[in-house]
């Protein structure tokens, strides 16, 4: 590089950065419009055509999508109360009598409404950086909710006020059904926006060359993270102004990276680590990006790390990044198992006379019997029968090698759409996933779980590498993230990141919402066959 070229801290006076309150350097602002002395710099519409669409528009949208969504949260809120005044008050439902006198529970309504959505607020639930991706909106409503009516119990207790128990039993698990459910549509609507390219928040990357081209490819193939790359800084990257990193043009050094925000008009940065960003330059970068309204992201470069396992520590001034081990035992994963229990003996039992139904019908319309047994691999290699209603023709696994060449899926799956063997009522039950219910029962005998891995063949398994095995750690599911992703239609290496993903960070939480994503994935039995 240049030798008029430095970093912070370097020895030439005439060209040092101005110095801060502490005596401390700060970033050096660079123009991006001044040539560079090894290449010619070229104008900003280098950068990619999407980012006029998004620049200039962040806040505006940031701002309408939290008032939506405190509007939506505000009438399921009125919804889930008045319901709960109703079932519980006026109609004594459940739990006793109606209560005397319903003024005072009017009042209450009327009161608890504002209350619970200033804890949604306070639990930074509308937070701009988590709605439309990820588990922690969801999570956030939850939490913020039952802490909530924690708080509620508690004061009630401390005035002595004998709130029914019956109304706190109605309305949170219906408000938090209901806002659940109003948070997914309201992603819905956000995630068709951010496809189409609104709704994003302008970014500019800046680290190594690797990894900021990994950092835009992950971020260029998730447009429902929410943010647009706009540019990239990149140590030594004066010398090659307006070259493509994963299509996203360089717009300087890393010490130019507070004038590379305000030409693209980001509202984010996100610095990963090399050499030129060290602790101080960092530190003074979000200084000067604090004056401008710019939000600094750090990445890490934890892959496939979830939040719930990150823990952040401070030691005299320095921020430690803890990363727990995944939990593959212990009393988390036995609340799992209790809970994988309980619900499948309540599914067997409600569904008792629909699967008696659908076993009749396999019986009468096609020659064999009513289940199919396979040899499946569970956890830590452990080999188990899986029970299934029979789909296809008897004998049709010994047809797969005659039908090895229509193979339609990739690595060691083996997908054909209109196969052949599958019989008539079998293919209406492969849609809808019905030949798979008979599981619950290998959830009960401890070989499945509902949610995790589904499992696979022994020959798919020994076509494993060291990554890929560690779908093997926890037991295999009825759903999985694969299923409510695409099913069949997914990638292999796609849907085999999905499953490490869940493998290494999954929750209780996180299982509840892989179920009900697994009605939506049923009824639209996509990627069934």
């Amino acid at each position: 590089m240049n030798a008029s070229r430095h970093r912070l801290g370097g020895s030439l006076p005439d060209q040092r950065p101005p110095t801060l309150v502490d005596g401390s350097q700060a970033v050096r602002p660079v123009s991006l419009l001044a040539p560079a002395p090894a290449a010619p710099a070229p104008a900003l519409e280098t950068t990619r055509p999407a980012t006029v669409h998004a620049v200039g528009g962040t806040v505006e949208w940031a701002r309408l999508h939290r008032l939506r969504l405190v509007v939506l949260d505000a009438v399921l809120v009125g919804v889930a109360l008045t319901f709960a005044y109703v079932a519980r008050v006026a109609l004594g439902f459940p739990g006793g009598d109606v209560v005397v006198p319903t003024s005072s529970y009017v009042l209450i309504t009327v009161v608890l409404g504002p209350a619970w959505l200033v804890a949604l607020t306070v639990e930074k639930s509308r937070d701009r950086r988590i709605v439309g991706v990820g588990l922690t909106e969801y999570r956030r409503v939850f939490q913020g909710t039952w802490k909530f009516f924690a708080m509620v119990a508690v004061i009630s207790y401390l005035v002595r006020f004998d709130l029914a128990r019956g109304y706190v039993a109605v309305a949170m698990p219906v408000g938090i059904a209901l806002l659940l459910g109003g948070r997914y549509r309201a992603r819905a609507w956000l995630r068709q926006h951010r496809e189409a390219g609104e709704c994003m928040s302008p970014l500019v990357v800046a680290g190594s060359r690797t990894g900021v081209e990994d950092l835009i490819t992950e971020l260029t193939a998730n447009p429902c993270a929410g943010y647009l790359v706009v540019g990239a800084c990149i140590p030594d990257g004066d010398r090659c102004l307006g070259e493509l990193v994963a299509g996203v043009a360089v717009l300087g050094d890393v010490l130019d990276i507070p004038a590379a925000a305000r030409a693209t008009g980001a509202r984010s940065v996100a610095v990963g680590g090399c050499d030129s960003l060290t602790s101080s330059v960092v530190q003074n970068l979000g200084w000067e990006l604090e004056t401008t309204g710019t939000e600094l992201i750090v990445a890490p470069g934890l892959v496939d790390v979830a939040g719930p396992r990150v823990v952040m520590s401070p030691a005299e001034g320095l921020s430690l990044v803890h990363v727990d081990a995944a939990c593959f035992s212990g009393v988390k994963y036995l609340v799992k198992s209790c809970v994988d229990w309980l619900l499948a003996l309540v599914a067997l039992v409600v569904l008792a006379v629909p699967l008696l139904v659908v076993a009749a019908a396999v019986k009468a319309t096609s020659a064999g019997p009513v289940f199919y047994r396979q040899e499946r691999i569970g956890r830590d290699g452990r080999p188990f029968m899986m029970l299934k209603f029979r789909s296809m023709r008897s004998g049709a696994d010994r047809e797969v090698a005659v039908l090895a060449d229509r193979n339609e899926a990739a690595g060691p799956l083996f997908k054909i759409h209109d196969d052949p063997r599958v019989t008539a009522i079998g293919t209406y039950m492969r849609r809808y996933s019905v030949d798979e219910l008979p599981q619950f029962l290998n959830v009960l005998r401890g070989d499945m779980s509902l949610v995790g891995p589904r499992p696979q063949l022994p020959c798919e398994v020994a076509q494993y590498d060291g990554h890929a095995a560690r779908r093997l750690r926890v037991k295999p599911g009825i759903t999985g993230p694969w299923q409510v992703s695409g099913r069949s239609d997914l990638e292999w290496k796609v849907g085999l990141r999905k499953d490490v993903y869940y493998t290494e960070n999954w929750t209780v939480f996180s299982d509840f919402l892989i179920l009900a994503r697994t009605l939506k994935a049923v009824t639209a039995h996509k990627g069934a066959y």
